[in-house]
Parts: structure tokens; sequence; C-alpha cells
């Protein structure tokens, strides 16, 4: 056994001494794992960066999106000091950015996977997903309501936008560009989903949240089941969407039809296609899909759902996948009349579980955190040990309701196990993110390396920070004898 293991092992020992728990669970606690990490900051001073993806191919850049509109660009782990796009005129109103829990702004980009291709339509091309003013902005999807309901509902719109480069390798994008794809109407600002992502077939895939508020219901949720179980009457909303979104006039050869607002194209196989089903929903029963990603060994989609008062989920997508909201939270029953849990029932059928392997299911309580910040599958090199592990957060253990939101946490999942850990961090006391870091994203670099994007301050701030994952490096014998004990003592299971 390493140095390295000897002192992990000796960390988890002294962890089972620890405190218990901040919280009365419902499921097991989350323990530490065996795996440690070292955050390595590559950039500070940011506002709220919560996404990083690259150009297809691209091992030099990864781009970086904050909240309050800014696309930022990594190069060659330096971040560069102009941004590559701004859209804050854009997202500023109806964002609040002095409320760091304000969830609507710049919240996911696309490279199209023809980009660097100058015979491909996507060449030199992406796509972002905003919350923006409804005036300005045509409507393709209003928020669904009851005929009862009075009033505007569209308070303001998510869009999924298309946008040029000049050149692949270029860091500018044109804002002169610009394409609305389509719209979604909504009336709440909270539960905006926000990933755009191509899939291993070619299309953009995007997931949205039930519409806000709580229990999906309320102004703008449809009953008696609420807006994720509809797949009827336009209702997008709590979905998982699938479509081509180049202009049809440059796929004119394609077998998919095309919408009916005339900017995209509609899979041939997306699931829904009797009369009155929504043909974009590829699937459903979604609550708040925050983030998603694509693994890029086997094309497997890989989601966290963000729970309400109880349950965090982690879930693998599958065509026309029924996931449960608001029938379920996790694999529990969920009442909408006042937001409780009932009893655990895996396996109702027509319903999709969160992930279960040998061991576990892929959810956990409100005791180890209040909201799941999705990131990616390892398939980097740089960590052995974590490779095919799903790496993501929580983006805090404490807040919410009004109260600050603080204390974010890191955790890495086995997909063949069904078990949650939570990383070791050694170069932090008590393995815990300092300065009250919430975790708010993820990204993936062209090697196929993570990084953490925290913040503790709103997105007009500068508390934003990206952490690369590294190894942690082998400890010296005599650092070891001279500090070992003293960092075990400090080590515990739950904050």
């Amino acid at each position: 056994m390493s140095l390295k293991h000897s002192y992990l092992a000796a960390a988890l020992a002294a962890a089972a001494l620890a405190s218990p728990a901040l919280a009365d669970h419902i499921l097991p606690a989350i323990e530490k794992g065996t795996i440690a990490v070292r955050l390595e900051p590559v950039a500070t001073g940011m506002s709220a960066p919560l996404y990083g993806i690259s150009p297809p191919g691209d091992t030099n850049r990864l781009f970086v999106l904050e909240q309050n509109g800014l696309v930022r660009v990594l190069q060659n782990g330096s971040l560069l000091p102009d941004s590559a796009l701004d859209l804050r005129s854009r997202v500023a109103p109806p964002m609040n950015p002095a409320n760091a829990n304000d969830e609507r702004g710049l919240l996911g980009m696309a490279f199209h996977p023809g980009f660097n291709n100058p015979a491909s339509p996507g060449y030199r091309t992406l796509y972002t997903y905003t919350s923006e003013p409804t005036a300005g902005n045509p409507l393709t999807f209003p928020v669904p309501h009851e005929p009862t309901q009075p009033g505007e509902l569209n308070n303001y719109v998510n869009v999924v936008s298309e946008y040029k480069m000049t050149t692949p390798t270029s860091n500018v994008i044109d804002p002169a560009s610009r394409r609305v794809v389509f719209t979604i109407g909504k009336n709440a600002g909270n539960h905006n989903g926000g990933t755009v992502a191509f899939g291993p077939d070619g299309y953009l895939y995007l997931a949205t949240g039930d519409g806000g508020n709580a229990n999906d219901r309320g102004m703008a949720h449809v009953e008696p089941t609420g807006n994720a179980q509809v797949i009827t009457g336009n209702n997008v909303l709590g979905k998982m969407l699938r479509f081509d979104p180049l202009h049809p006039t440059l796929t004119s050869g394609s077998a998919d039809e095309v919408s009916a607002n005339g900017q995209y194209r509609i899979p041939a196989d997306n699931p829904f296609r009797d009369a009155g089903q929504v043909r974009e929903i590829y699937a459903y029963g979604l609550r708040n899909p925050y983030r998603f990603a694509f693994d890029r060994a086997n094309g497997q989609l890989i989601l966290a759902d963000v729970g309400q008062n109880n349950i965090e989920e982690i879930d693998r997508i599958v065509r026309g996948g029924n996931y449960g909201w608001a029938i379920k939270e996790g694999d529990f029953v969920f009442n909408r009349s006042d937001g409780t849990i009932g009893a655990r029932r895996p396996g109702d059928p027509g319903l999709m579980d969160p992930i279960r392997g040998t061991q576990g299911t892929l959810e956990y309580d409100h005791g180890d955190g209040i909201s799941i910040t999705g990131g990616f599958v390892y398939r980097g090199t740089d960590i052995p040990e974590l490779f095919g592990k799903y790496v993501f957060g929580d983006l805090a253990i404490r807040g919410g309701g009004g109260q600050p939101r603080v204390d974010g946490r890191l955790f890495y999942a086995d997909l063949e196990d069904g078990t949650i850990h939570e990383f070791l961090l050694p170069q932090f006391p008590n393995d815990q993110l300092p300065n009250s870091l919430t975790v708010h994203g993820f990204g993936e670099d062209g090697f196929g390396e993570l990084y953490a994007m925290v913040t503790n301050t709103p997105p007009n701030g500068t508390g934003g920070i990206i952490y690369k994952f590294a190894l942690v490096p082998e400890p010296t014998g005599l650092a070891f004898a001279g500090l070992g004990l003293g960092l075990l003592l400090l080590r515990r299971s739950h904050r």
C-alpha cells in the first residue's frame, strides 16, 4: 500500500470517531470516500462561474459561462482578460444580480459537432441558453395555465439562441450573428433547468424545469398533475427536449420535420408523435434538471435533478422515459398538496427511478445538501482512481428559504454500485471548501479533465473561483509523520 493510501486509510479510521450528521436523515448519510483530490485554482475574482465546455477537438481552451452574461475563455490554463461574448444587457432584466439565489441569467452553451468542419452547416456555430425579457423575443412556447388563472403569465422567457464565430480558433463570438431558435415563457423565476448539449446522435438536448414555485402547482401550472407529467398542449416544462437547432434551410435533405416557428427541425424518431403531443419531448417527469452531461466514453446521458424538500437524485435519461415528478421525489411517493414525501416505492410501473446499482440508489436527502449540482463522468487521465465516476456537488449544506446558502460540497458517485461518497480535500481543514463557497457548476475540457465552479458572492460579485481537479501529491515520510496526526484529528465524516 502506498504512503498516500496509508494516509487515507488512517483518515477514514479517524472519521469514524467524528461528530454525527448535521440533520436527521431519511436516507443513509453520505460518507467520506477514499478518493482525495487537490483543487487547483485556475481563475479567481470571477462573478458566478457555472459551466465550462470546450469546442470539439479543442484541448487548449475552455469556454466558461458567468451567470451575469459573460462568456470567458480559459486558454492553456489562464483566464483571458476579455470576454468572448457579453450578454449582460440581455440577461440583466429580469435577473437580479444582487440576489445570490436568482436562478436566471446565462445558463448554458454548446458547440455544434461540426464547429471545426468547413463542410458542415454547423461550421463556426454555437448555441446559448439564457433568461431574457419577454419584450423583443418571439414567444414560441407560452407558459401553460388553467383557464381560471388571470393576468399576464409570461414574465420572461428562456431562450435558445444561435451564434457564430469568425473562425473556429477565434476567441470572439459575434453578437450580431444571433438567431433565436425558440423561446419558452416563464412565470416564476426559479426552475429554469440550464444545460444545452449535443448528444452523440448530433441533436441538441435541452433540460427544462417544471415552471417553478413549489409542488409543480399554482400559477402557470396545470392540473391535476402539474406540468412535468403533461406531454400535450405545447407544454415543454419539466422535460428533456431534443431537436436539430440549425435553420431548416441548411438541412434541406433531412427527413426531420420543420418546427412550427420554422427555425429548427424535430427528429423523426422522437418518442411522442401522437396527435396533440409535443414532438420535441425526448423524456419527461423532471423537476429542475439544472445540469446533465453525456458520458464521452459510452454516450449515456446522466442528469442531476434538483429535489424539493427532501430528495436529490441522479438519473440515466432514456428515450421516452418518465422520471416521476411530481408523482415521486426520488423513489419516494410525493404529495403535491403539502410537499411531503411518503413511502419509498421503487419500481413503480411506467416510472423511471434514480440510477440503482448493486449497493444502493443514487439519491440523497437534505441532511447532506439542499440542491444537487450535476457534473460529468470523469474520463480524464490525471486522476486514475476517479475514472468512470460521476463527479458532482451540492450547492450548499445550509441555507434557502430566503437565507444565504453556504458551504457547498463535492461528491463522486459510482454508476455501477449506486453509491455516493464525498471527496477528501486534504488541502482544506475538515476536507471542506473554505469561505462558505457554494458549488454552482462544473466544466469538462478537451482532455476530459474536470473543473469545479464555486462562488460566495452574487452574480455581480467577485467571489467566483474555478478549481481544476488534480491528483494529490504523494506526501513525504517526514511530512506524514509531522503533520499526519494533527490532520487526522481534524477529519470527520460530516460537517
